[in-house]
């Protein structure tokens, strides 16, 4: 990746962040901090990754993307915005009666999502069944699931993990965005479901672990699934949650709060910070 495409995409990345930040301000409510999180990620599956079509979202054979973490919709809404979904002038309704963006993904009222989602573990499980799907149909898509580390708690993760790597799914990559915090507090207090990497290796998948904001490791990462023949892949992403906002980075009071009026203003003072810099350089 040259540097021309490199700092495109961590403006794009940036405008993601802003595009939460705006959404779960206007909602009053929504889930900011692991949105920021994986914003990178967001960004590099939609802009580089994924052969996907915003002028044709049902296209059956475009790949498919099921955000398990389905609170974080306002970090994928951003970006099915920025890529040409919808008008981002719908980030302002979220979560209003009546709007088009509800508080989970909703497959049947958003263009650009493929599954529903929102009670942890399902939507995994919902991956691992278009990647079958896709193996039946002799169909060369491929299929990406974003977990969380905290959701990676659930059983039912681990079931379909086991029914992956069974049904040979080496068309399914799965991502977790390992920040490091949950609701209640750090995912290792909470639940302690470290070690990730050897969990999954154990469970027959491809494992590997990566900086989750550094675009060169995240293409890296991707490119090297594509390779991974006869077994489900999963990349590991350690992200700063709350990423580039000052007063939201690493504290876990912002996973599931909305920014007060001030909190608003600093919370875009710090990203268009962000966005200069980038275009200054």
């Amino acid at each position: 990746m040259n540097k021309t495409e490199k700092k495109e995409l961590q403006k794009q990345a940036c405008k993601v962040r802003m595009g939460a930040i705006e959404g779960v301000y206007n909602a009053k409510s929504g889930h900011p901090g692991g949105s920021l999180s994986a914003a990178d990620l967001f960004t590099y599956l939609y802009f580089k990754e994924m052969k996907v079509d915003p002028k044709n979202p049902k296209d059956e054979n475009r790949d498919r993307f099921v955000l398990s973490k389905g609170h974080c919709a306002p970090g994928l809404y951003a970006i099915l915005a920025l890529r040409g979904y919808f008008p981002m002038d719908e980030m302002k309704k979220l979560r209003h009666i009546g709007a088009m963006l509800q508080g989970h993904p909703d497959m049947k009222g958003t263009p650009g999502i493929d599954m529903s989602t929102g009670s942890l573990g399902q939507g995994v499980s919902a991956a691992c069944g278009m990647a079958a799907a896709g193996k039946m149909d002799h169909k060369d898509y491929r299929v990406y699931s974003m977990l969380g580390d905290g959701e990676i708690e659930e059983g039912q993760v681990w079931e379909a993990a086991m029914f992956a790597a069974h049904q040979n799914l080496d068309n399914l990559c799965l991502v977790v965005d390992n920040n490091g915090l949950q609701i209640d507090g750090t995912v290792a207090e909470v639940g302690g479901p470290e070690p990730i990497d050897e969990k999954f290796r154990s469970f027959g998948f491809d494992v590997q672990v990566i900086d989750g904001h550094n675009f060169d490791e995240i293409e890296a990462a991707f490119n090297h699934a594509k390779t991974v023949k006869g077994q489900p892949s999963v990349i590991i992403a350690k992200t700063v949650k709350g990423k580039d906002v000052s007063y939201m980075e690493n504290q876990v009071g912002w996973h599931g709060t909305a920014p007060n009026a001030e909190q608003y203003e600093t919370a875009m003072q710090d990203l268009n910070k962000v966005l200069a810099g980038l275009e200054a350089e």
